[in-house]
């Protein structure tokens, strides 16, 4: 009696733990990411820019730097939110670009463009 108690216990919880890991495993995989390239004018990538990620419900923003590339990405990112994404390099800021909740992508690729003044 003990023992199909602790088997049936056992089974429970397995059952309990892999339902867990489904939903988890479904909340990060409905999370979404934005990536691209910061470049000037003449599509030179800009490496070390700093970009920010503002979320429009909280007003929290986040910021990366671009890699050697110029190439920057952001995860983990709500697809119910909206957010607005621009680049900053030597005091020149890029156009700033909307990440809609309306676009059901998982990954979106935005592009930005800085116009660098020439010394």
């Amino acid at each position: 009696m003990i023992r199909k108690r602790a088997i049936w216990l056992l089974g429970v919880g397995l059952l309990v733990a892999s339902v867990a890991a489904a939903q988890s495993s479904k909340k990060e995989s409905e999370l979404r990411s934005v990536r691209g390239v910061v470049m000037d004018k003449a599509e030179k990538r800009i490496q070390n820019s700093v970009v920010f990620l503002k979320n429009l419900r909280t007003n929290v923003v986040l910021s990366h730097f671009s890699d050697q590339e110029g190439e920057y990405r952001f995860t983990g990112l709500d697809p119910n939110v909206d957010y607005e994404v621009h680049a900053e390099s030597e005091g020149q800021t890029s156009p700033s670009r909307t990440v809609t909740s309306l676009d059901s992508r998982k990954e979106i690729t935005i592009n930005l463009k800085i116009d660098r003044k020439k010394s």
